[in-house]
């Protein structure tokens, strides 16, 4: 009897079999040998009494039975990753403290809900959270995490990538609303511009609003984006941040040289803190809208 029993590296096998369509996928996956592989399903097969898979040039595919296992393969798996997040849980309700350093357009348009929604899933941990558009370093402990738009993340940092941020021309909606849209950004050239301030530290933005007349600048998105709601012109916000806003239109689509990516970071040594991967699994899924 014991000797049919299915366990769950018998699922595992089938699992990766199933969705790589061969035994050289499955090995890759699983990180075994194919000979291994081959072992196990044919052991497998041996003790149930039945075929799993049907062989052919074009690779494995699944028997009745073997789409059977395959299902039950996928919710064991979503089962065993939910025990592991709780155990995680657990292990966090453990006193500490995490400080955070991000900016003050994220913190408002995306972060202060998820930040939130931690804190009553933990309220065990202290968080300290630094609202600046400076980097504070994470080498010397000034943060640690940091949530920041950016091209290019530190090598000397690890991290998760949650997203992209899309940015686009903003107006005020009262100026805007019965002006065909979108509107090409060449054809505002001499519009009035609301633009970044070199200490905001978007180069990529400075560089896009060279030769438009932006005779008002500020270093905050959300200084930017309250100039624009008064009227004092046009400027590229977020589209987190200018979407959300009822008295703002957008004009434009999206303005792909702008885009940048959205990270999670942190110093390597800190990776593995349990705690910290906690946080950084909770804010990257509520940000990826998970």
């Amino acid at each position: 009897m014991n000797e049919q029993r299915i366990r769950w590296d018998d699922l595992e096998i089938v699992l990766a079999i199933a969705e790589a369509g061969s035994l050289s996928g499955a090995s890759r996956t699983l990180r075994i040998s194919h000979a291994t592989v081959f072992r196990r399903l044919s052991e497998m097969e041996r003790r149930l009494g039945v075929t799993l898979f049907e062989r052919s040039r074009n690779g494995y595919t699944p028997t009745m039975a073997g789409d059977d296992l395959t299902a039950s393969a996928r919710r064991v798996q979503h089962e065993i990753n939910g025990a592991e997040r709780r155990i995680i849980g657990q292990d966090l309700t453990l006193t500490g403290s995490l400080r955070i350093t991000t900016t003050d357009t994220l913190f408002t348009g995306l972060l202060s809900p998820l930040l939130a929604s931690f804190r009553q899933t933990y309220p065990a941990i202290t968080l300290e959270v630094v609202i600046s558009n400076q980097l504070h370093s994470l080498t010397r402990r000034e943060a640690d995490i940091a949530i920041r738009p950016t091209r290019t993340p530190p090598e000397t940092l690890v991290g998760r990538k949650a997203g992209d941020i899309i940015l686009a021309m903003y107006g005020q909606k009262a100026y805007w609303r019965n002006t065909p849209l979108p509107l090409d950004p060449a054809s505002l050239a001499t519009a009035n511009w609301i633009g970044p301030d070199v200490h905001l530290g978007d180069t990529a933005l400075e560089q896009w609003m060279v030769g438009k007349n932006a005779a008002y600048r500020l270093d905050s998105m959300l200084g930017m984006q309250l100039a624009v709601r008064h009227g004092a012109g046009i400027a590229v916000l977020p589209c987190y941040l200018g979407d959300a806003d009822e008295a703002l239109l957008r004009l434009s689509e999206p303005i792909d040289v702008l885009t940048t990516q959205l990270w999670l970071l942190t110093h390597p040594d800190l990776r593995h803190v349990a705690r910290l991967r906690a946080f950084m699994e909770a804010i990257t899924e509520g940000l990826r809208g998970g």
